[in-house]
């Protein structure tokens, strides 16, 4: 099956074509997709070098350019550019000279395994570098919004760093009555606070740490006309320009300050039962993975979901239902002590934070609770109700990196246990052995092939030039037993190990031509593209076999168009150029997909029986540029010239069409026109009107 990869873009500085080929080759082999240009001369090294590149590999010496001159230049630019250096030998000078001059390596030539973990580490360096230019950026632009939000809040807020002011908002200076920021630079906060709160205020300061939390205090503050005001003042850690601080929020003390309080609580409980709502429990969780973070605090999340929840609401209504989560809410407030903090989650589930606390300490206080609710009669208006609880339990520790991963963890283990009234804890190690194990998806694959339980899913691949056929790629999906897509990377890749792509192959094949024997039944001239693995590639008895499914199925051979790879094409061009001419003769049609990635894509195409050619994914992804439209529109003009029909993938939006149609594209496919679907419904009649 076709997957879309992350294309590597390569710059090869070697004078040797077939040393060109070969470093490809090493690449492709080790499963990465290129893009590769092999410079030439120093002439157009500035011109290329204004693309987007993730890789130069120069060889030991060029005798069109120097590799100290790419190097150079890639510096001169400030392009982000690793350079490995290929040395004549191992000597220390040279490899030094190499780092010297600026590459990320060095390495003898010929050293070809060491060379790809050398690639891969240059290229995973690379990503975390785009990944966190992109992430400053983004960081500035929420700098920007949260000093607008600063700016424009309704609250008094001001940063305090040893006790002085380094930032205040509109709102702070309107409340204390100054008119400019600069007014209160240098000076002390305790300046504003009321003369007989000053002790409590700087005694307070003076223990207020930031890993503490939040806090709030209640002191006197005096305008700058010496008016004075009762206020209510909220402390928390913060950093500003970089540097820790406090920041504090300050609100004014009113008539109302009672009901603001009870109005406050309200927001952060459930009315049914009194405990923390779902919104402020995710709080609570958000400050507790911040804990365990910064201060390796653990903590233990129990997700508490009450059986029989549907059962029960039918058999005692609304009204009872809420009687008996009060019971129990009240039962659970007896049973956690201490700083455990409790929420009703969602109707029939609740959540126990217990800080400090890790799993398995947890686990036999969670089994007691098992136990004394199995054991309880709930009175719900007269009546006896009895239930249980299924719970699952997970952790927060320094390693969390969202607090909802935490949630998700322990609902998942609650699902698992089907028969309720058990405990089941979160094991990271099982869950990485489960999504690691082969084995687990070989087993998947094989219990598909015996049951037909894959699913085939088709995509409409549309003409731009008034083709009146229906064309669809088959695409594979494998779900799990939860009824979820695999994904398809992982199943075909341990097809593969296994020695089961041709047998999975050959199930598409035969699947395929049922459903498209029906659908041209109904009067459809339609053309299935399925695609075929490498181990097809090299089985000598598809092609027989194919025949004689064929002549069964009583189709016409043109109904189908095998799609190979152009990687598994290179690798395997004599088993490619026999079997493209064997689909021929059968009057099939072929499709080389991946296209125009290799260093002489075109050298590929000439060996081989070839009707449609659909260009790399890599082609479609910025077509917004100049020099990525001028790329697509010269590979395709060198396709048309050679009589094939080009297909260009990955169409997500309208933006792309008009380059793709004065680039004489004869068929477009993407997410744009239609995603994978289990019926062929597309109307391709549409594109005509």
């Amino acid at each position: 099956m076709a997957i879309e990869k992350k294309t590597v873009r390569l710059l090869l500085l070697e004078d040797s074509q077939n040393e060109a080929e070969r470093l490809v080759s090493l690449f492709r082999n080790a499963g990465r997709a290129t893009r590769v240009h092999r410079l030439t001369s120093s002439d157009e090294l500035n011109d290329i070098l204004q693309q987007s590149w993730d890789l130069l590999i120069s060889a030991p010496s060029s005798d069109n350019l120097e590799p100290s001159e790419a190097i150079n230049a890639i510096r001169r630019q400030a392009k982000d550019i690793p350079v490995i250096q290929l040395t004549a030998d191992n000597d220390p000078d040279r490899i030094t000279e190499a780092l010297t001059l600026g590459a990320q390596d060095a390495l003898p030539q010929g050293e070809d395994e060491r060379l790809i973990l050398v690639a891969n580490r240059e290229l995973a360096n690379l990503e975390e570098r785009r990944a966190r230019r992109a992430a400053e950026v983004a960081l500035r632009e929420a700098e920007k919004r949260c000093q607008l939000l600063l700016d424009s809040s309704v609250d008094a807020i001001t940063y305090v760093h040893d006790g002085m002011h380094i930032y205040a908002n509109r709102a702070y200076l309107q409340m204390f009555g100054y008119d400019d920021a600069d007014e209160l630079e240098g000076m002390p906060m305790i300046d504003l606070i009321d003369g007989a709160d000053q002790g409590k205020f700087k005694d307070f300061l003076k223990n207020y740490q930031g890993n503490d939390g939040a806090a709030e205090l209640n002191c006197g503050g005096v305008k700058g006309n010496g008016q004075r005001f009762k206020a209510r003042m909220n402390f928390s850690p913060a950093s500003y320009d970089g540097e820790p601080c406090i920041q504090v929020v300050i609100r004014a003390e009113t008539d109302n300050s009672e009901l603001e309080e009870k109005l406050r609580e309200i927001s952060s409980q459930d009315l049914v039962t009194g405990l923390y709502n779902r919104n402020h429990f995710l709080e609570l969780l958000d400050s507790a993975a911040e804990r365990a973070v910064n201060a390796g605090q653990p903590s233990s999340l129990a997700y508490v979901r009450v059986d029989r929840y549907p059962v029960l609401l039918a058999e005692v209504g609304l009204a009872g239902i809420d009687l008996l989560l009060t019971d129990l809410a009240n039962l659970l407030r007896a049973h956690f002590s201490g700083d455990a903090q409790l929420a009703r989650f969602g109707d029939d589930v609740f959540t126990v934070l217990q800080p400090g606390v890790s799993p398995e300490h947890s686990s036999e206080s969670l089994q007691a609770l098992l136990r004394k609710v199995e054991g309880h009669l709930f009175d719900v208006s007269g009546r006896t109700v009895q239930t249980t609880l299924t719970i699952g339990l997970a952790g927060i520790n320094e390693t969390t990196a969202r607090a909802q991963e935490v949630v998700d963890r322990a609902h998942r283990c609650a699902d698992d246990l089907k028969d309720g009234n058990a405990l089941k804890r979160y094991n990271p190690a099982d869950e990485l052995a489960a999504a690691a194990s082969r084995g687990n998806i070989v087993a998947m694959l094989q219990q598909a092939l015996e049951n037909n339980s894959f699913r085939l899913l088709f995509q409409p691949i549309i003409s731009l030039r008034g083709d009146s056929n229906e064309y669809y790629e088959v695409l594979l999906r494998l779900l799990n037993a939860q009824g979820q897509e695999v994904p398809p990377k992982d199943f075909l890749d341990a097809a593969r190990d296994a020695g089961m792509a041709e047998k999975i192959d050959r199930w598409v094949i035969l699947n395929s031509i049922k459903l498209l024997a029906d659908h041209r039944a109904k009067g459809h001239n339609t053309c299935l593209f399925i695609h075929l693995s490498s181990a097809s590639l090299q089985d000598q008895t598809l092609l027989p076999w194919l025949s004689v499914a064929l002549k069964a199925a009583r189709l016409p051979s043109d109904a189908l168009a095998f799609q190979i790879n152009e990687p598994d094409a290179i690798t395997y061009l004599k088993q490619a150029r026999a079997l493209t001419q064997g689909l021929a003769e059968l009057h099939c049609k072929v499709a080389l997909s991946q296209f125009g990635c290799a260093l002489n894509p075109f050298n590929t195409l000439k060996h081989l029986s070839i009707d449609f050619v659909k260009v790399d994914g890599s082609f479609s992804h910025d077509l917004s540029s100049v020099e990525s439209q001028e790329a697509l529109k010269t590979l395709l003009a060198s396709l048309h010239a050679q009589a094939k029909l080009t297909i260009v993938p990955f169409v997500e939006s309208a933006s792309v069409l008009a380059t793709l149609w004065q680039a004489g594209v004869n068929y477009i496919q993407g997410y744009y026109l239609q995603g994978p679907s289990q019926s062929m419904d597309y109307d391709f009649s549409a594109g005509d009107e």
